[in-house]
């Protein structure tokens, strides 16, 4: 398949290095220039903004929440036909406060809307760690699962298929709007949990908690940092805690 992505950072870079060891074409950019991507070791081709959307079955946009409006020019252009993976989360304290998700609004249609296209909402609840590092083939004891949501059936199905390519076992986490079920503070989130695990994290998440959870999270982070200077967090203590507060 023909693949373009926006976003060079850790996210992007894996699932561009992942897809191309797959056998899939790939082009990947950096929103603020192709400057951006010299000297970086990248899998795929490196190319302007302008050409990653074109001759492209599938855009997987892999930015900070808060850039996303400013490439809704870019988003504008590309075909009706090729479907739109985002894997954004939302952060206050990094991504500035947006009114609208404050209020409620589920982050991934904020970004839809932001767009102004149908959206797939995909590896948004693994670790960089995680999906570089712990994939395994297809039918292995224990395999590690991914959450996709979205309207559209036969993309979202598209998009499960490439999770369980690249060594992950996918999730139909429902619609768009469901997918609050997979933001920061649930017990789907970055808590490296089975097919069947999931499925019920899924369910136990709780849209009000969920910003208070999130945040507790960072705020243990910081007392941890506090209380012992230059710590280095591994990606199992991130998963541990993350698991031991969602699911308080």
């Amino acid at each position: 398949m023909r693949f373009g992505i926006i976003g060079a950072g850790p996210i992007g870079s894996i699932i561009s290095k992942k897809l191309v060891k797959n056998g899939h074409d790939v082009k990947i950019a950096d929103a603020r220039g192709i400057e951006r991507l010299e000297g970086k070791e990248l899998a795929g081709t490196p190319v302007h903004v302008e050409d990653a959307i074109k001759n492209i079955e599938v855009l997987i946009i892999s930015l900070p929440i808060k850039a996303l409006p400013s490439i809704r020019n870019i988003i504008n252009q590309v075909g009706e036909e090729v479907i739109i993976v985002d894997t954004s989360n939302y952060y206050p304290y990094r991504d500035d406060k947006i009114e609208e998700i404050e209020n409620g609004m589920v982050e991934s249609v904020w970004v839809s809307n932001q767009l102004g296209r149908p959206i797939i909402k995909a590896f948004n609840n693994l670790l960089a760690y995680t999906l570089e590092n712990e994939g395994t083939s297809e039918g292995t004891s224990g395999r590690i699962a991914i959450a996709i949501a979205g309207n559209e059936l036969s993309k979202k199905q598209l998009v499960m298929d490439v999770v369980n390519e690249i060594g992950f076992d996918a999730v139909d986490s429902g619609s768009l709007s469901d997918s609050w079920r997979q933001q920061p503070g649930t017990p789907a989130y970055c808590t490296e949990l089975t097919k069947d695990e999931l499925m019920i994290a899924l369910k136990k998440a709780n849209k009000e908690k969920a910003p208070l959870l999130r945040n507790k999270v960072m705020e243990r982070f910081g007392e941890l940092l506090a209380e012992k200077k230059e710590v280095e967090f591994s990606h199992k203590d991130i998963v541990n805690l993350n698991r031991e507060i969602y699911n308080s």
